[in-house]
């Protein structure tokens, strides 16, 4: 049984008990990278969140709204929820904050983790994974903020389960998007198995609880054979780009143990998506703390950095930490 699977089942041992706040843990590093022949580069200080005492730190979403210039929201498995890290540097995390919890009476969150957090129209809204004991069969909930820490649910029932065969029994990695222009909050989800999912769907809302499938779901899918992400897609980014097409940072599996993060450019976020030339952007390094898959990438445009910048959450064995990428420059390179 793959190692993934094995850190799940123990997570759903841990007592609520241990939920418990310490003083920061923010440690400066120097800014220093390896080369990467993508042109994204590994901090030489990884991993910037995530160590023995934290335990795992994995499916991170960093939002540059809030009280930090980064704020991080991360699923934290020792303690079976979602949390909050804050940094000024993209580096230097402060102690993770608890926002929100499992909830064994709903019948359908046992576990929760693998959330997506949007600061719209003076809320923090966030879309997040529940999982039902012991299959994972994975729903997606919704909840709102006031504060960006004091999540309340907005209903009791998920707002999406799976319904057709290429969901599979589990719909999951929500990541949403707030089209102004049309007044809709725009989905880009991951399903399929129950702990690694297989493809890329995606829906529209209105309010954020109704949700309407594209007709053209799944929108991505794994590779061709030989190819890096030739067995499965995993979780997702979608950022718009100043030119109107958006930029899908995704994790592609060439087998299910094994995952790298790669990048792939549409007109119009839902079709006819071209990957780049230069993938995978980031992919295990042998031995280190990261040496066996590079999971969900979570990225900021930072234009006045001129760079961008990505975080992700590596395994080597049961553990995983959070570990940052930087690419110099906005242009991202070209397609296939």
């Amino acid at each position: 049984m793959k190692s993934r699977l094995i850190c799940l089942l123990s997570a759903v041992t841990l007592l609520c008990a241990c939920r418990s706040h310490g003083e920061s843990n923010e440690v400066s590093a120097p800014l220093c990278f390896s080369d990467g022949s993508s042109g994204w580069v590994k901090y030489e200080g990884n991993p910037v969140l995530g160590n023995v005492e934290l335990g795992t730190c994995f499916d991170v979403n960093v939002i540059d709204e809030g009280p930090a210039s980064y704020n991080m929201y991360f699923s934290w498995r020792p303690k079976n929820s979602i949390a909050v890290s804050r940094s000024e540097d993209g580096i230097s995390w402060s102690y993770p904050e608890i926002v929100l919890t499992e909830d064994p009476e709903s019948g359908w969150e046992d576990i929760v983790n693998r959330s997506c957090t949007l600061y719209w129209n003076g809320q923090y809204h966030m879309w997040y994974t529940g999982q039902k004991m012991p299959d994972f069969y994975s729903r997606i909930g919704y909840a709102v903020s006031d504060d960006g820490v004091h999540f309340r649910r907005v209903q009791e029932e998920p707002v999406l389960i799976p319904q057709h065969v290429y969901e599979g029994i589990a719909v999951m990695n929500p990541y949403v998007m707030r089209d102004e222009e049309r007044g809709v909050f725009r989905m880009w989800y991951s399903s399929g198995e129950a702990v690694e999912p297989n493809v890329l769907c995606y829906a529209e809302s209105a309010d954020g609880v109704h949700w309407n499938r594209s007709p053209l779901n799944p929108v991505f899918v794994h590779g061709k054979e030989g190819e890096w992400d030739a067995d499965r897609i995993g979780g997702c980014e979608v950022h718009r780009l100043p030119d109107g097409s958006y930029a899908l940072f995704y994790i592609g599996y060439s087998d299910i143990n094994t995952a790298r993060i790669g990048v792939a450019i549409s007109r119009d976020g839902i079709k006819n998506w071209k990957r780049l030339k230069a993938n995978p952007i980031a992919e295990p390094d042998a031995g280190r703390w990261d040496g066996e898959a590079c999971y969900k990438p979570s990225v900021v445009r930072d234009e006045a950095g001129n760079r961008w910048m990505l975080w992700y959450n590596g395994r080597l064995g049961s553990n995983e930490f959070i570990g940052m990428v930087i690419h110099e420059g906005l242009d991202l390179g070209e397609t296939e």
